[in-house]
């Protein structure tokens, strides 16, 4: 059975940048998808599309394919007083290098990384923590089979259920921000929206990541 739309794929992948690993799913922990659902950036699922069971994948995706070039538009500081929650400021989320949820002036969850923590100011990055970068994918199809209608309707995790009746949601592998297009390094999640800017709002309730569903371009 070929990789097509309304497929389920299960396949491992190890993801490269420069050389080095930035992500990865083997055998014990595959990763396993719709084809055509768009929860995958779109130049992985072109390169799969065809393939059957068995076989191996190996292609590279340049930074407009993955997450953009790096803006420098989307690194600025903010008061240090946005990061106060219940009247008190969030000491232990000023950490440089952390990646946080933030709200921007639409009150959309961004995620920012901190870069720098100034008397007044903290300086954060929205871009994508793989902004800017060219990945090389490679990797092996384990199982192709049709989605049940149910998979189709719900999604194949129950993604596309209303958030009191999702059990979970699945993260495959550490440090890439690479199949998913909004996981984040460290499992800690990358939800890069577009809308993001100086007049971000803060931060939204303290917690780790978010649910990988894909950008919305």
């Amino acid at each position: 059975m070929k990789i097509e739309k309304n497929k389920v794929v299960i396949l491992t992948y190890t993801a490269l940048s420069d050389g080095q690993t930035v992500d990865h799913a083997p055998e014990n922990r595959p990763l396993d998808y719709i084809q055509g659902f768009h929860m995958l950036l779109p130049k992985f699922e072109e390169e799969l599309e065809g393939k059957e069971e068995g076989d191996a994948f190996a292609f590279e995706v340049t930074p407009a394919e993955a997450y953009g070039e790096y803006d420098p538009a989307h690194r600025f500081d903010i008061p240090k007083d946005s990061f106060t929650v219940d009247g008190k400021l969030r000491e232990d989320l000023l950490v440089e290098g952390r990646i946080i949820p933030m709200l921007n002036g639409a009150g959309e969850v961004c995620m920012a990384r901190i870069v720098e923590i100034k008397d007044r100011d903290v300086t954060v990055d929205f871009n994508h923590p793989m902004a800017g970068k060219a990945l090389a994918f490679s990797g092996k199809v384990l199982s192709v089979r049709d989605a049940t209608e149910q998979e189709l309707r719900e999604g194949l995790h129950g993604e596309f259920l209303p958030p009191e009746e999702q059990h979970h949601c699945r993260r495959h592998g550490k440090g890439g921000c690479c199949h998913h297009r909004d996981e984040g390094p460290e499992g800690e999640g990358c939800c890069h929206h577009e809308g993001h800017g100086a007049d971000g709002e803060g931060c939204c309730h303290p917690g780790e990541g978010c649910c990988p569903h894909h950008e919305n371009d």
